[in-house]
């Protein structure tokens, strides 16, 4: 059998057609076979097997099911190193909150996934464990995955895993998604737990997961979802069942179609996708509505100032003290904070520390962070009004296909740009999704992106099912 799936798998595993221990064998080798993805920064054949043991008597919701973990989530059987030399021997001594619960659920996690470093990139280029290599690659070109997630995404496209954990922040779940030709989705900001994740920006952090279909994204969602006392944004609200209730009929509903996402300059085969998408919802029943979101343009400026300038508070806990790499070239205090952040943080994240630590010094707040902060705001009333219209929104989720690893290097502002489709849903604080829908014209996977207003995770799913099911 292939395995591919979690809901077909847990039945093998319920009707005693295959053990845990011979399914986990499977993915072990998979991953063996696959090391050129470098998708794994830690991968242990023996962690595995020790986790095994506690799994035989568990009817859990996800008994003896292989997952991976973005290398972003604390656990405490594994390293998290969130892709960085600065933490690349740190154990953590306890559990984030979305793997306690995976693992609750009898979840066996196959290893930690490569990201980019502290999450910072979209290509998963940034790692201090290297780059991580799409396993829809072309023939003698290597693609980028998609980032930061990439891992993830590459583990479960590669069929390495049968799902895996990721964090979008301005995109990287839903962007390596569609690269990877996976299903992706960030719930709304505050259904899932950050505790327990290393933090980026944490007004927009949120974890959420990939998978091979919907059907499994709301299996593993309805997982990882639910209160917790140990995060202030974490939203006390009752967790359906997404699995049981989707609902794959979406006659009578009204679909958004925003103007502001026909960017100049995109190709055409993203305009074709898109169009295919809006079809095939019209013969379904749903009714098509131009919607426009006027503040979308300045959504990718104000991102990568927020981002940057949370970056910047957030990773000033890494300086040689309580824990992870310190600098042995210093001979005073200063020296030892300065050497150890130079010899830890990578080119990318420097960058984003030197951006907002610029963009929250004095004299700079008012006219960089706080009127982002506005711009911020208008964006999510931009939503809330559509919302007012439409019951779901429909858009391209990334401008491009995946792109050769290397490209855009030299030029932060062309990488950055991944994020344009991305990015104001996570401004937003409202969940998306992505499934595949479509090729390129050299063959490669195509996203298309689903928003809903905040905690209507339910309509996304429906609609994602319905589009799934209805691809030719």
């Amino acid at each position: 059998m292939e395995f591919t799936t979690i809901k077909e798998t847990s039945e093998q595993l319920k009707n005693k057609k295959i053990s845990i221990k011979e399914l986990s064998e499977i993915f072990i080798d998979r991953i063996n076979n696959n090391l050129n993805l470098n998708a794994f920064i830690y991968f242990n054949k023996e962690n595995i097997h020790h986790q095994i043991t506690s799994h035989f008597d568990k009817k859990s919701l996800l008994n003896g099911i292989p997952l991976a973990i973005k290398d972003l989530f604390c656990t405490k059987s594994m390293p998290t190193t969130a892709g960085s030399k600065i933490l690349k021997d740190f154990q953590p001594p306890y559990e984030s909150f979305v793997t306690h619960k995976l693992l609750n659920e009898g979840a066996i996690f196959l290893g930690k996934t490569n990201c980019d470093e502290f999450a910072m990139g979209s290509s998963n280029t940034t790692s201090y464990f290297g780059s991580v290599v799409n396993p829809l690659s072309l023939k003698n070109k290597p693609l980028v995955p998609g980032g930061s997630s990439g891992g993830s995404a590459a583990a479960v496209a590669a069929n390495l895993c049968l799902g895996a954990t990721g964090t979008d922040t301005g995109g990287s779940i839903r962007q390596p998604a569609s690269f990877c030709g996976v299903v992706g989705i960030k719930p709304t900001y505050g259904l899932c737990s950050r505790w327990g994740i290393v933090a980026f920006a944490s007004s927009l952090d949120q974890a959420g997961i990939f998978t091979n279909n919907v059907n499994d994204s709301a299996i593993l969602m309805q997982a990882i979802a639910g209160h917790d006392s140990h995060d202030s944004t974490s939203a006390n609200i009752k967790i359906p069942n997404y699995f049981e209730s989707i609902n794959a009929d979406l006659s009578g509903k009204t679909v958004g179609i925003p103007s502001e996402y026909h960017v100049p300059g995109i190709p055409e085969e993203i305009n074709v996708v898109w169009e295919k998408a809006i079809k095939v919802l019209e013969r379904g029943g749903v009714k098509i509505k131009n919607i426009s979101l006027p503040h979308t343009k300045y959504a990718l400026p104000a991102y990568y100032i927020i981002a940057p300038a949370e970056a910047s508070s957030n990773l000033a806990r890494y300086d040689g003290v309580k824990y992870g790499l310190r600098s042995k070239n210093n001979t005073s205090l200063d020296e030892m904070y300065e050497m150890t952040r130079s010899e830890g943080f990578g080119k990318e994240v420097k960058r984003r520390v030197l951006i907002g630590t610029y963009v929250l010094s004095a004299g700079y707040y008012d006219a960089y962070y706080l009127k982002a902060q506005k711009v911020r705001t208008l964006i999510a009333n931009d939503f809330m009004n559509a919302y007012k219209d439409c019951d779901f929104i429909l858009t391209p989720t990334t401008p491009s296909a995946a792109f050769p690893i290397g490209d855009k290097e030299d030029d932060p502002i062309k990488m950055y740009l991944n994020d344009v489709f991305t990015v104001p849903a996570s401004l937003a604080g409202i969940p998306g999704i992505s499934i595949p829908f479509g090729k390129s014209q050299q063959g490669l996977p195509l996203g298309i992106q689903l928003l809903c207003k905040h905690f209507d995770e339910q309509t996304l799913f429906n609609a994602a099912s319905y589009l799934e099911k209805n691809y030719e």
